[in-house]
């Protein structure tokens, strides 16, 4: 059945073992999955994120880690050590140049959330930002690439700002993973800014982040292998 390497399903659930349950059910179609902060935080959720490295997935640890630098610079490094592929830390410059530091050398790639998809440019304001979320995106992946990460978290939206920013800096490398990613006809969920895959990655993306129309429907192995497909249809970039 058709996978492609450029999709992450979260696993968004309540406990370990409902997680590893949904790995099994899914099969060979997922070879890429995010393990975020209920599961990493519940007893065994680091040991589990191994253990799917063990069993030949790649696995997104979403931490958002955020903290003064000589914190953030340890954490990254543990989280290092113990193997990961992705891991998330805040599009603050001392967070990012830390978490830089704290990887380097490693095989663990850092990304950078820049604004949260549940938020809306009304959310912005009410915490107290003076700029968009468009414009907020587009200040932190600058910055993300000052600070030397590999990439940073955006939605599909901003997406395409956000690559031709790398293409500019000469980094067509530069990771854009983008959650709130949702099939044609799907419920948002508590998404604001969102896409279907196709425009996701015709739009820019590297890899797409999708939890809930995989995990919760009847089928997530044929859930995943629909979204595939449909992303199958944009080629892998070079």
């Amino acid at each position: 059945m058709l996978n492609d390497p450029r999709l992450i399903v979260g696993l968004d659930l309540p406990s370990v073992e409902v997680a590893r349950d949904m790995v099994d059910r899914i099969g060979d179609v997922v070879t890429f999955y995010k393990v975020g902060l209920t599961l990493l935080a519940r007893p065994g959720g680091v040991a589990f994120a191994h253990d799917l490295r063990a069993r030949g997935k790649q696995v997104f640890q979403d931490w958002k880690l955020h903290d003064i630098g000589a914190q953030v610079e340890g954490a990254a490094r543990a989280v290092a050590d113990g193997g990961c592929d992705l891991l998330t830390v805040h599009a603050e410059p001392q967070v990012m140049t830390a978490a830089a530091r704290g990887a380097a050398g490693s095989g663990t790639k850092v990304l950078a959330v820049t604004v949260l998809t549940s938020l809306s440019d009304d959310d912005l304001k009410a915490i107290g930002y003076g700029a968009t979320a468009a414009e907020l995106v587009a200040r932190r992946v600058h910055q993300a690439l000052d600070c030397g990460v590999d990439g940073v978290v955006s939605s599909p939206l901003e997406a395409a700002a956000a690559r031709a920013a790398a293409d500019a800096a000469g980094r067509p490398d530069f990771l854009i993973v983008t959650p709130g990613v949702r099939p044609a006809g799907a419920d948002l969920g508590d998404q604001q800014r969102v896409a279907t895959p196709a425009a996701a990655l015709t739009a820019g993306a590297s890899h797409l982040v999708v939890a809930r129309p995989v995990i919760a429907d009847a089928s997530p192995m044929m859930a995943a292998a629909r979204i595939a497909a449909e992303m199958s249809e944009v080629r892998l970039r070079a």
